[in-house]
């Protein structure tokens, strides 16, 4: 359970720091605007979002098992976090994500780490395609720029809701979200170490604001963003509320869990490491911990930023600590700045997002796959979407884990080679 910063700091070298520094960059760049989107499609302050990214992201690389782990707010956690909110109001999420961290850190205690392999492999897609079409719906208020005085956390409340809004769909709002969607990709495609999220939604917010369009902006909407982190507290404690958030803390656990795990078993493929998962639950658990008496989202290790994070040169946890660092500096520095992000250009990041986490490179295999494995996933997908992902997981689990001992040993893992391969480009985000 030693962390892997105290594996690489013998003998690190100023080459290696100036990889670090310049990968560190690149993540933090992409993080900035990604963070303040999630923190605003999950229901929290854009600010939460941000305190996530540093407070998370710095503890996940300091102590954790990888050594390229990016960790902070990921898309994964969007449905759970909003549906906290709604239920138990924002306190009610701090005190679930910390006790989230202290179920990761006794996770890790008891070396549970390879248990997470366990969850069969159609779960893990159906829920995550599940919470990207729950994302993705969930981002047409912004994009269409409609007049919606709250957006129920229910699917077909959404829809019905956003169906009876159309008519106040604003033009200027779609034009700033679509410029977003075809700048991300099309950097992506041809200038793929520029960090194209932040270039596409800081050139529609800029647009946004030069021609004076009317769209709404982080700013008009929730007034100026903090320049610094808050002093650290303990969020309000009672028995009854923390009966009440304990099935969403364990499933905040499970998922920071799983996808931080994930996103080692990418890495390590990536770079020819080897991750150490107990480590790694402790890491997640002390950042789960830490985050909310900041007032920070749930966090973890992120699958698409750690990839970043290797393509542009990181190798060391340095590369984490110092993108932690230089979001936190950013924050300081050009905290008024962030206000002018367009909620349109924000809307369409999250849709990329989400779109990323459907992983569409892999829908031809998941149709080629064999009859019970597409009922799970589809089965797995659909509860994610209409009921709640408590007993997406559950339900899912538990038939996965059955058709496995019917059929033998036959079954696929998500701990198997080709699930790390597979997802060695996209990823949670």
């Amino acid at each position: 359970m030693k962390p892997k910063i105290l594996t690489t700091l013998p003998g690190y070298t100023g080459r290696q720091f100036s990889a670090d520094a310049l990968a560190a960059v690149t993540v933090a760049m992409v993080a900035l605007p990604l963070s303040i989107a999630i923190a605003i499609a999950s229901g929290a302050p854009p600010a939460a979002g941000l305190v996530t990214a540093v407070i998370g992201g710095f503890l996940i690389s300091a102590l954790g098992g990888s050594r390229v782990q990016v960790g902070g707010p990921t898309g994964a956690f969007i449905v759970v976090v909003y549906g906290v909110i709604q239920s138990h109001g924002f306190d009610g999420l701090l005190l679930a994500t910390l006790m989230a961290g202290v179920i990761l850190v006794i996770a890790g205690v008891l070396r549970a780490g390879r248990l997470i392999e366990l969850v069969p492999e159609a779960v893990i897609e159906g829920f995550t395609v599940g919470i990207a079409i729950v994302i993705a719906v969930s981002q047409l208020k912004d994009l269409l720029g409609l007049t919606v005085a709250h957006l129920p956390a229910k699917f077909f409340a959404q829809g019905a809701t956003l169906w009876a809004a159309r008519g106040s769909a604003n033009g200027a709002a779609v034009a700033v979200g679509v410029a977003t969607v075809v700048m991300i990709f099309v950097l992506r495609r041809w200038a793929p170490r520029v960090p194209g999220p932040l270039v596409a939604v800081v050139l529609a917010s800029g647009a946004a604001v030069l021609f004076v369009l009317p769209v709404d902006s982080v700013h008009s909407r929730y007034g100026a963003l903090p320049a610094g982190l808050p002093w650290p507290h303990l969020p309000p404690l009672s028995i009854d509320l923390a009966w009440a958030v304990l099935p969403s803390a364990l499933i905040i656990a499970f998922l920071a869990g799983i996808e931080s795990l994930l996103s080692a078993k990418v890495a390590d493929r990536m770079i020819g490491s080897a991750h150490r998962s107990n480590a790694e639950l402790l890491a997640q658990g002390a950042a789960n911990i830490a985050s909310p008496l900041f007032g920070g989202l749930p966090a973890t290790g992120a699958i698409a930023r750690t990839a970043t994070n290797v393509r542009a040169g990181g190798r060391t946890p340095m590369a984490g600590l110092m993108h932690a660092l230089i979001i936190l500096a950013v924050i300081a520095v050009a905290a008024p700045l962030a206000g002018y992000l367009a909620m349109a250009a924000l809307a369409g990041l999250l849709l990329v997002t989400a779109w990323t986490m459907s992983e569409p490179a892999r829908w031809g295999e998941r149709w080629r796959e064999p009859v019970p494995e597409r009922l799970l996933f589809a089965l797995t997908m659909v509860l994610t979407v209409v009921a709640d992902l408590t007993m997406a997981i559950a339900v899912g689990t538990a038939l996965g884990l059955g058709l496995k001992l019917v059929r033998g040993s036959g079954g696929r893992l998500v701990g198997e080679e080709q699930r790390g391969e597979e997802r060695g480009g996209g990823g949670a985000e």
